[in-house]
Formats: structure tokens, C-alpha cells, sequence
């Protein structure tokens, strides 16, 4: 056998090698970790790790869990049968076993509930809540920003943190860097304990660098809880006035929809507050959480806490939305900025409106990500030929809402996207009061009086290639 046949048979075989290990690692975390990946991703991951393994193999590493290995934490028993509800609990019962069913904290009862009509009434209810604050302020976004708001909300955090009161920021490790360089030296030389989650570049080997933290939740005095879509920086709430003159979307106030309210509901974002805080620290969780003092009246409205993410072992806001659509009688309601559902909710919302339920759905015309603007548009001519109506506003729409009848309203940060419904940390709060409901409603209906009915045509090829090429690729990591 000359040299270059042995060096020739080596290199296959290493080569083998590194393939079946690649193979027999995808396999093995399948089993261990409930991924549940959509068919194209899961082939395409099996087609990487053959063809190409030398690279597809560090970028599993790094981008290929989506779910996080539980804790040992005791099994939740099925929810049993609630005696005699009344006839505003009997609509949303379903959504109330199904969220326990998921391991989900049980509803709770809130009060005070304000719903922001706009960016200034946000910022104010957000400033008035710190500057209230007496014990501890909490606080979980994606971005806090170097420019006007962000920098008042830094400052109003300083203050309270000089005045004794226990400030904590928890900010995800990505979104620290694209609101600019957020200046956490001068948090923390005021007394705000700052936390990164996941940094991006200490998480690369723990296979994370792809999980982001999306929650949006002001937690004061664990009394009550400001939380929404919005980041704090400037577009999501007034714009910056001193360059609006500009074409560019940020320099704009975006549309995004918040609220505020008190009560038990506010003890439980306290909670899951701590269990963020705990993981991004690797710390066991803190007891600062004290139970409700007041005992909440029998016809109190109800709210739950819909947590989704790679700590929970079920994508809990999609199974919602699955669900939601088949015990839809009357309508379905929803606003989003992107719109890239998975084929299993696609289904459920053309199944729906073939039914004759009314499925109405409000998008910016232009948003801040292109290539989900050009995705959406398959789903969009589905939906349409089943029925639903789709309307596109002509500003920047970043609120997150869905409403079910007078049932059910999901209101926080996750979109209907990919990354929102599978991958990201995200925060929903189900409604269940149906006066509440209606005022969410009432809100989405309000921002669709602006908007212009969706006229589908049908794409040429090379749309239609790029379409699919980025329903395929670019969203199913």
C-alpha cells in the first residue's frame, strides 16, 4: 500500500468519524432535550452535520439547543376541575388548565390594571413606579438605551438605588450592545446590581450564544409590575423629537402597547423575576417575594403569567395560540410586528377562518427588519385566501397582542415569529377578565382604524425562491 492510498483511507476514515459523531450528538441531544424542531430544521441540521460537519458541528455547539435540561424540580399534578365557575370563568377555563397543565403558575388575581394609550403615558406610569418605589425595583429588558429615555430611566434607577432602595437590572447580553454602550460603571457605582444574561461571547461553549432574554418587566416592591413590549429607549415610547426630521424608522415614535397593574399578579413576576436573576447569577434563588397581604375577593378579575422559553419544557405561548384558535366561536384578534408563524399555528389560524371565525391581523407596512417583511408574505396569501383580513399600518407597529373572543387576551413581548414562539426568553400575560379583554380589543381596533386592507398577489420566482429560502434558513435556527 503506498503513502498516499494510507493517507487518503485516513482521512476518510477521520473523516467518518467526525460525521457519525456529529450524527450520534444531534441524536443523543434529541432524546435528552424536548427540541421539537420543525421538520426543515431538523433536516437541515441532519444534512449539515454530513456534508459539511467540519463546520456544522461547532455551530451546534454553539446555536443548536433551544431548550435548557430542567432542574429537579417537583412534577406539577394535572389541574383538577374548578367547583361551580361562574359564567366569565367558564369561556376561559380552557386556557386556565391548559397554562397549568404546562406547569404554568395558576391565574392570579390583579387590580388596577392601566393600559397605556401611548409612548408618554408609558414613560410617565414607568418613572412614577420607580420613583415609588420603597423596598426593591426590579427591572428585566432586552435594551436600555444611550440616548433620551433610556438615560432617564438609568438616572431614575440611580436615584432610588442612592436612596436606599434595592435596584437590580437584568439586561440580555445581546440587547446591552444595540442600544449603544450602556455606561453599567455608573449603575453600579450608584448601588444598581446589574447582571448581563447570557453574555454572548462567555456562552459560546455552552451551546446558549442563540437564546436570548426578550422580558420586558418593571417589578417594584413586588406590589406591582409594569411590563409590555417596549424597550426603553426612545422610539418605543415618544421618538427623539431632535431628529425626526430624518427618514430612519428609530428617530419615530413606534406604536407598542404596556400596562401596569398591582395585586397577587405582581408577587408571581416577582417570582419569575428571581428565577431569571438566579440562572443569569448561577445563584440559587432569593426568598424576596412575600406573599399577597390581602386576600382577594371571590369575583376578582384573573390574569395568568405566560412565561416561554428554554426553561420551559412546552413552547407555552404557542400551545395558547394553537389552542386558542380552535376554541375560537366569534373572532381572533392580533397585532404584531413580524409576522413568521410555524406551520402548526399557520394551520390553526387558516383552519379557523375557514370555519368563519374573523381572523384579523395588524402589521406595520414597513417594519425595522426587512427580511422578516419579505418572509411574511407566504403565510399572509394563506391566511387571506382562507378568509382572514390583514392590515397594514403605515407607522412602525411593535405591540404584541392577541385577543380570542371575550375569552382570552396575550398581551407582552413575544411576536409571531420563529425566534418569539421558540427560542427567546419571553413574557405574555393572559387576561381572562372579559371586560379587560375588551378593553385590549378596544386598543388593537383603535390602531387598525389607520391601517389599509392587504391586497395579495402572487410572487414571480425569484420572490417566491426568496421567500422560501428565508421561511427555510434564516428563521428556523
Amino acid at each position: 500500500m503506498t503513502l498516499d492510498i494510507f493517507f487518503d483511507r485516513y482521512l476518510m476514515t477521520v473523516h467518518g468519524i467526525v460525521v457519525a459523531f456529529g450524527l450520534i450528538l444531534y441524536v443523543a441531544a434529541a432524546r435528552a432535550l424536548p427540541q421539537r424542531r420543525d421538520p426543515s430544521a431538523a433536516v437541515a441540521w441532519v444534512v449539515a452535520l454530513t456534508l459539511l460537519p467540519y463546520v456544522a458541528l461547532p455551530l451546534y455547539f454553539m446555536f443548536g439547543s433551544r431548550k435548557l435540561r430542567m432542574r429537579d424540580e417537583p412534577q406539577l399534578a394535572l389541574p383538577q376541575v374548578e367547583s361551580a365557575p361562574d359564567d366569565a370563568e367558564i369561556a376561559s377555563l380552557w386556557a386556565r388548565r391548559l397554562g397549568r397543565s404546562m406547569g404554568l403558575a395558576p391565574a392570579a388575581a390583579y387590580d388596577a390594571l392601566r393600559i397605556h394609550a401611548d409612548g408618554a403615558e408609558a414613560r410617565r406610569a414607568a418613572l412614577e413606579l420607580i420613583g415609588g418605589a420603597t423596598r426593591t425595583i426590579d427591572v428585566c429588558t432586552f435594551i436600555l438605551a444611550r440616548d433620551g429615555l433610556g438615560d432617564e430611566i438609568a438616572a431614575a434607577l440611580r436615584a432610588r438605588a442612592e436612596q436606599g432602595v434595592a435596584v437590580r437590572l437584568l439586561i440580555d447580553g445581546i440587547g446591552a450592545w444595540l442600544g449603544g454602550r450602556l455606561d453599567l460603571d455608573a449603575l453600579r457605582r450608584s448601588g444598581v446590581e446589574v447582571v448581563k444574561f447570557v453574555p454572548p461571547f462567555r456562552s459560546i461553549l455552552r451551546g446558549r450564544a442563540n437564546l436570548r432574554n426578550h422580558r420586558k418587566m418593571v417589578v417594584v416592591d413586588a406590589a406591582r409590575l409594569w411590563c409590555g413590549g417596549r424597550n426603553f429607549a426612545d422610539e418605543y415610547f415618544e421618538g427623539d423629537p431632535a431628529r425626526r426630521a430624518g427618514k430612519t424608522l428609530r428617530n419615530h415614535a413606534w406604536h407598542d402597547l404596556s400596562f401596569d397593574l398591582g395585586g397577587e399578579l405582581a408577587v408571581q413576576a416577582c417570582e419569575l423575576f428571581e428565577k431569571d436573576w438566579a440562572y443569569a447569577t448561577r445563584t440559587p434563588p432569593l426568598a424576596r417575594c412575600p406573599a399577597p397581604h390581602v386576600i382577594a375577593a371571590s369575583d376578582a378579575p384573573l390574569a395568568q403569567l405566560v412565561p416561554s422559553g428554554p426553561e420551559q419544557v412546552d413552547d407555552t405561548v404557542q400551545s395558547l395560540l394553537v389552542s386558542g384558535c380552535f376554541m375560537a366561536r366569534r373572532r381572533v384578534l392580533v397585532v404584531t410586528p413580524y409576522f413568521i408563524p410555524d406551520a402548526t399555528l399557520l394551520m390553526a389560524l387558516t383552519l379557523a377562518a375557514r370555519r368563519g371565525v374573523q381572523i384579523d391581523i395588524v402589521l406595520p407596512r414597513r417594519s425595522n427588519h426587512h427580511l422578516a417583511d419579505v418572509a411574511r408574505h407566504r403565510p399572509l396569501r394563506d391566511l387571506a385566501a382562507a378568509g382572514a383580513r390583514i392590515w397594514f399600518e403605515p407607522f412602525m407597529q411593535h405591540a404584541k397582542a392577541i385577543v380570542i373572543d371575550d375569552q382570552l387576551a396575550l398581551v407582552g413581548s413575544a411576536n409571531l415569529d420563529l425566534r418569539s414562539l421558540f427560542l427567546n426568553y419571553e413574557l405574555m400575560v393572559a387576561f381572562y377578565e372579559p371586560a379587560d379583554v375588551r378593553r385590549f380589543a378596544a386598543w388593537i381596533e383603535g390602531e387598525r382604524a389607520a391601517a389599509s386592507r392587504f391586497q395579495p398577489t402572487e410572487p414571480g420566482l425569484l420572490r417566491d425562491l426568496a421567500e422560501g429560502l428565508l421561511l427555510w434558513l434564516a428563521f428556523q435556527l
